[in-house]
């Protein structure tokens, strides 16, 4: 005789094997950042000793990324570990401006849709192969003094 498993059985193997809300996010935030960057997930992958694949499992969330993977991630992309679990919606935990440890960092530019934009990341990808420092600062300087003030 075979044993059918309960249907309990099947939705909890279900939930298993689905990513995690907050996994799915935090690889979406590295995905933004290396596509910001203009890195390739090959790149990525060769900076922190691992496959396009893993990276690309990463970024779906279909594999957890553990805190010294995040670390290293986050230092080969050059941000604070906090940017990744930064936009979290309320219902998975997020609230903005609020920290843990009662520390606050300061968001910028990360409430709306705007750095998904095409437009947007070409902008990202021509300002950082500016390799000169002081040319980097001057134009953005330039394009903070087109902006209408606050």
């Amino acid at each position: 005789m075979v044993a059918i498993p309960s249907e309990d059985v099947v939705e909890r193997a279900e939930r298993e094997h689905r990513p995690s809300p907050i996994d799915v996010h935090v690889g979406s935030r590295v995905r933004l950042r290396r596509t910001l960057l203009g890195m390739s997930q090959e790149k990525l992958g060769e900076a922190l000793g691992l496959t396009f694949q893993q990276v690309q499992k990463y970024e779906r969330g279909a594999n957890r990324i553990g805190a010294s993977r995040l670390f290293d991630i986050s230092r080969v992309l050059d941000v604070p570990i906090g940017f990744f679990f930064d936009d979290m919606p309320p219902e998975m935990g997020g609230n903005q401006g609020r920290r843990f440890g009662g520390f606050q960092e300061q968001q910028e530019g990360f409430e709306d849709d705007t750095l998904h934009r095409r437009e947007t990341l070409e902008l990202v990808r021509a300002y950082y192969r500016i390799t000169d420092a002081s040319v980097r600062k001057r134009v953005f300087e330039l394009i903070k003094s087109l902006t209408p003030t606050d």
